[in-house]
Order: C-alpha cells, then structure tokens, then sequence
C-alpha cells in the first residue's frame, strides 16, 4: 500500500521571519567563505560576487574574507581568483578588478584551530563597516564538506559570531543531512547557534531565472491558474538528464547517489513549486509555507509499492555526441562492483484537493542523452473526436514547457489546421525565450541567489520543516535499495534516456515522455 505522509518536522516550532519585502536593501557586509580556496568559491561564488559587483548591486564597504588552507596572503590568494575567472571565461576588466580585489582578504587556519577563530573576531573588526543601526552585517558561507560544518557552527557560537553584536547569516549548501535523522541532528545544530531566520540553505537550481519566473507565471497569469488542478491537468513531467558522468566526485557520489544528490532537493523543490497553492504573500514564509504544505502531501511508498513506482540504474559504457563514454564502475576510484545508482525515475502523486489523481513523473540521471532540465504540464484531451477519423492517429495534447537549461524558455504546444489540408490538425509551439526577448546574457548560476542572502530575503532558500519533508518522501526508497541489490547493474548505455523500465513505468500508465 501507498500511505499518505504525516506531518514529518521534527523539534519545536519554527520561528516565522517576518521580514518586509520592501525594506530589504543591501547594506554594507562582511561574507566570510570557509573553504574559500576550493573549487565551489572558485567556479559559482566569485563570478556571481565580480557580476554583481559590475552591475552595482553590492553597496560601498563589502568584505570578503576566505578562511581555510593552504597558506598564503592576501597578494596570493587575489591572484588565484584572477586566474579562476580567467581560466572559467570570465575575466573583469582592469578597472574593475582593482575595485573588487581590494575587498578580498585571506586568513589560513584549519577549521578545528581556535586561534584561527580569535583571528577571524580581529580581522572582522578590522575589515568591516558598520551599517547605519551600528551592527556589522556577516554572512558564513559554508563552501566546505558537509561532516566539517558542525564543528564550525560550534566555533562560531563559542566565539559570539552568532548574534550578539552582529546581524550574522550562515548559508549552507547541500545536501543537507544523509537522510531524515541526520538531518534532524543537523538542524539541532545550526539552531542552536543561529535562529531559523538567519539560516540560508541553500540549492541553487532555484537561482536560475526560469525557475524563479514560475511563481510569477503562474500567479500573474489568470488564464492559466484557473486550469492549473486535476480538473484540466492530465501529468506533469519533470526531467533533470546530465550528459556529463560524476567527474571527478567520486568520493562525494559513492556515499551519495542521486536520489540524495538530485531529488531530494533539486527535483522536489521543482515539483513543489508547480504544485504549492498560491501564497498569501511573497515574503519568504508564505511561499515557504505553501512548498511545505505540497511536501507533506506527497504519497509516501511503502516497500511493496517502491518496485512498481520507482526505477533505479547505472550507467554502463557508451557513446556521448560521438565520444566514448566510460561506464561509471570505469570512472576513476569508483569501486568496480559499485552498486550505487545514477539514474532515477518515479510517479509520485499529492494528495491534496488541486492535485488528487495526478501523476507526477520525474526522471533524473548521469550521462543520460543530452542535458536538459524541462518541466512539462500535459493538459487533457476533449473526450470527443472531432476531427478525422482513428485511422488518422490521435491529435496531439496541449503541453506547456518550461525549460529551465541548456536553453531559458517558456513554450505552449497546441494545434492548427495544417494549410490546404481537409481535417489534418498539427501541432506548433509558441515559444518565449529570455536571450532572446529580453536580450540577456545568462547570469551565473549564484548571482541571483547571493544577492538574496546579502538582502536577508529567505523566499527561495529551504526551510527546517521543508528539508525534513523531503527526506521522509525519499528515505524509504533509499532504505529499500539498500537493503535489496539490484541484479542487473549497469543496466543503461551513456547517451542513452536511461534503462528500459524508466519507458515501462510511463508506459503502463499510459502515458509518454515529453522531453526526448
């Protein structure tokens, strides 16, 4: 059987953040990175900082001070970054980054090491403008393995970074916790130094602009809400597909998979977002709240059901746009009896009084075909045939897309008389495309939610009660693969939609993917 999901946050009640929209601004700041020699500030966090900086969105007297290892000054550390942005493409000009380097700071410690702490107190003092209210506004970046942040929480509270005189913020990145216990003892943690309103976790698919424009599409265009419920939606599709295997992560995805690595945060924050009812308000905890909500609807599988809803794989050897891929038991320190999945699929449904009856069906994987995140609202069909004849095959159903990447568009299919013929309906896209409407470059994947954090505005970062709903959803499908091996790993080419059972499962449902 198929249950419904109970109430899964754990611990107290959150603390609301009321915060006024309207008054947020960006005020003076000190960003302190822990990690922030590795890869994560080199390749999202500094291009998102130098963009926003060019655009003039950061205020006068903002700091960035790097904390970690190696060892190195000031000198040193603004050169590496120059050499990032140059070897990633995106090198500021000279002008430009005279202004912004001069903001940059370095201070070498080990995580554990508390003079490293009684440093960083000194070095905050010294680098950092006070805002008008007196208070200097610190965020902590934790751009650092997840088993080393509790320490540093800990570090931070005992040295009094947490509050007291300072409006501080942490941002955390995923994943949040291995599963619902360890995320249950993570929050314990981070709300023991921080209040919920201070904590920016953060999953930065929600950055991109295709998805920050959903809630406004759907909210500021009446026609289609009133056909966004089970009374006109057939299914609702949402494929995450990488052509690209695990890189170099295979200590990260060996313990990790990507159930945990993509949906339990990526694919549900997208689902929840086509699915939450309109919210009072755009502050954060109205939007929040109503992604909540959707969560704690979502039917959770029970062991019997896991095997006809969900489908699991792992991709072997291949051809990627006519290059040879390795299979991912090849791929360097990957353990050659691996059983960890790479590729996801599964009908969920919420059961609540929009969505009852709805199939939501998402797929997500490595070295899949080609890389295309796409989320796909099939509408129904008249009941009747007007048109033709059944020899003529059935009429195309009206589908709006969003797609999120490699390409920014919104697109309605829907069909037309197709010129000179008698009966012969064909279907076309209308299609609205931000390069090309709005002629825009692409934002770095960070910008827009760095900006956020910077003017305390939560709407698009993952609350407490959020976080563990999501892991109640997957949890018993990560337990059931645990626990039951799979027999015929690796069960899909690379470059290919993934194994045979991902078309078998829409297939009995009668039902097709959108996005080939």
């Amino acid at each position: 059987m198929i249950k419904m999901a109970e109430m899964r946050a754990e611990g107290g009640p959150l603390r609301k953040c009321a915060v006024d929209l309207q008054e947020m601004a960006v005020k003076p700041f000190t960003m302190v990175i822990f990690g922030g020699a590795g890869d994560l500030t080199m390749r999202k966090l500094m291009p998102g900082l130098i963009h926003l900086f060019e655009d003039g969105e950061l205020a006068a007297g903002f700091s960035v001070l790097s904390f970690g290892l190696p060892e190195m000054d000031d000198g040193s550390y603004r050169d590496n970054i120059l050499g990032a942005l140059k070897q990633f493409d995106l090198t500021p000009s000279g002008e430009n980054w005279k202004a912004f380097s001069e903001n940059l700071h370095y201070l070498p410690s080990s995580f554990d090491d508390d003079a490293g702490y009684e440093k960083l107190c000194r070095r905050i003092e010294e680098i950092s403008v006070r805002d008008e209210s007196g208070r200097t506004n610190l965020i902590f970046y934790m751009a650092v393995p997840a088993d080393v942040m509790p320490m540093i929480v800990t570090k931070l509270k005992l040295y009094n970074l947490c509050k007291g005189p300072h409006n501080s913020r942490i941002v955390v990145e995923k994943p949040f916790g291995q599963d619902l216990k360890s995320a249950v003892e993570l929050n314990r943690i981070l709300t023991g130094a921080f209040d919920e309103c201070q904590i920016f976790r953060i999953d930065h698919y929600l950055s991109k602009e295709p998805v920050r424009n959903i809630l406004f599409f759907r909210f500021s265009n009446f026609i289609f809400e009133q056909i966004w419920n089970r009374n006109y939606v057939d299914n609702i599709q949402i494929t995450v597909a990488e052509e690209i295997g695990i890189e170099y992560r295979a200590w990260f995805y060996e313990r990790t998979g990507v159930v945990r690595d993509m949906v339990q945060n990526h694919v549900l924050q997208l689902l929840g977002l086509i699915a939450m009812e309109p919210p009072v308000g755009f502050s954060a905890d109205y939007v929040r709240d109503e992604k909540t909500k959707v969560f704690n609807a979502v039917r959770i599988f029970e062991d019997g059901d896991i095997d006809r809803h969900c489908v699991r794989g792992q991709y072997g050897p291949g051809m990627i746009r006519e290059a040879k891929a390795a299979g991912y038991r090849q791929e360097k320190d990957v353990d050659q009896a691996s059983l960890q999945n790479t590729f996801f699929a599964a009908s969920f449904y919420v059961d609540n009084m929009r969505w009852a009856g709805v199939p939501f069906f998402v797929r997500t994987g490595k070295r899949l075909a080609r890389r295309i995140t796409e989320i796909c609202i099939e509408f129904k069909q008249l009941p009747l045939r007007l048109f033709g004849h059944p020899a003529q095959g059935d009429i195309e159903p009206n589908i709006l897309i969003f797609t999120i990447q490699p390409d920014e568009k919104i697109s309605l299919r829907f069909g037309v008389k197709y010129p000179y013929s008698v009966d012969e309906i064909f279907p076309v896209n209308m299609v609205f495309g931000y390069r090309d409407d709005f002629k825009m470059p692409a934002r770095p994947d960070y910008e827009g939610l760095l900006l956020d954090c910077i003017k305390g505005d939560l709407s698009l970062f993952v609350r407490q009660d959020q976080v563990e709903a999501m892991w109640s959803i997957v949890d018993p499908v990560i337990a059931r693969w645990e626990r039951v091996p799979p027999k015929d790993f690796p069960n899909y080419s690379a470059g290919s939609w993934g194994p045979r059972e991902a078309q078998t499962l829409i297939e009995e449902a009668g039902r097709r993917w959108l996005t080939t």
